[in-house]
């Protein structure tokens, strides 16, 4: 970790388990960043208008009301990671000209090169948020084959039930990024992956980015939509909207 920012150019693959099959593969474009640092190219900032960008107010507590790295070390802590010797970094797509919507970011507690507990901020199209913490018992170190696993308790896609676990995987290294999340209910399901290399954020990665993804995470919820259109055409059923936990964090 000898840099930051850095940008991912990466891709996430989504396939759904079950009877109705359906599964696409996008590039998608994220930043880990250290949320201490305010610094990097000129046309990235933090919390505060350009080009790409990443608002602390997005991150960490009630979904447009975040309080940022705070909340993500206050959580770590209080499920009893020592914090000493820990520092915490944000993977997150980041708004593009100011439009942002995250399917879901990770805070990521490490001490040197190691992974030792993982929070994923999940959000979903309806305007609410929660988060999934992830850890191994005593915090002990996170290995790219250790699946940690959650019991799914938010509505995220309204094709699927709020039932059954999460099963994550992470591979996190000083040169990529590898995450597996793997949603089982019985035959049913959804399995989402992210991969991609890390490199140095840049004026020249975003460029790029904006040319191969422009609308940057407008195009993400445009995605969003059109499979969900695919999967009512294919006879999904939907599930209306229930009300959000009543914790934050589980």
């Amino acid at each position: 970790m000898t840099h930051w920012p850095d940008h991912i150019a990466g891709t996430t693959f989504h396939a759904r388990h079950g009877e109705i099959s359906n599964s696409f593969r996008y590039g998608v474009d994220y930043v880990l960043i250290d949320p201490r640092v305010s610094h990097g190219p000129m046309l990235f900032s933090r919390n505060r208008f350009n080009l790409a960008a990443v608002h602390d107010r997005n991150h960490g507590g009630p979904r447009d009301d975040g309080q940022g790295l705070p909340w993500a070390e206050q959580t770590f802590a209080a499920a009893g990671l020592s914090m000493e010797g820990v520092t915490v970094r944000l993977l997150t797509q980041p708004s593009f000209l100011g439009y942002v919507f995250n399917p879901v970011s990770f805070w990521l507690a490490f001490r040197g090169t190691v992974l030792h507990a993982v929070i994923a901020e999940v959000n979903n199209t309806f305007g609410d948020r929660h988060s999934y913490l992830c850890h191994k018992p005593d915090f002990t170190a996170i290995a790219p084959s250790d699946t940690l696993q959650a019991q799914k308790i938010f509505h995220v896609s309204p094709f699927q039930d709020i039932a059954g676990s999460y099963q994550f995987n992470f591979d996190i290294t000083p040169r990529k990024i590898a995450i597996r999340i793997d949603h089982r209910n019985g035959d049913q399901g959804v399995i989402a992956t992210l991969a991609g290399q890390r490199a140095p954020l840049s004026n020249r990665s975003l460029l790029a980015a904006c040319l191969r993804r422009p609308a940057g995470t407008l195009r993400t919820i445009a995605l969003i939509y059109w499979q969900a259109l695919k999967l009512k055409i294919k006879g999904a059923s939907y599930r209306p909207r229930p009300t959000p936990p009543e914790h934050e964090v589980s």
